[in-house]
């Protein structure tokens, strides 16, 4: 998504991450990658276990990509990582 922003940008959409990790440790992963989006710190784990991307330990996150629509619902879901023109189509399809 990183170097695919521009074409999200044009689609009106917000880019973030979220993990349990520290504000420093996501300053420095985000400069380290050259990330142009913002990572949000989950440190309790509370949206991930809302959204369902906990592991069965309770600790570890199963990476998993979310589009939200503009009424706030969850209009798709996909764990792993999706390729940018898969998202990208799915975003055309509801615009």
């Amino acid at each position: 998504m990183r170097d695919d922003k521009v074409k999200f940008d044009l689609m009106n959409t917000q880019i973030f991450g979220v993990n349990p990790g520290s504000g420093e440790s996501h300053k420095d992963f985000s400069e380290k990658n050259s990330f142009n989006f913002p990572l949000l710190v989950d440190l309790d784990r509370t949206a991930a276990s809302q959204y369902g991307t906990l592991k069965e330990n309770g600790k570890s996150i199963e990476r998993t990509v979310f589009i939200i629509d503009k009424e706030g619902k969850v209009a798709f879901s996909k764990k792993g990582m999706p390729t940018d023109e898969e998202l990208l189509a799915i975003l055309e399809a509801f615009s």
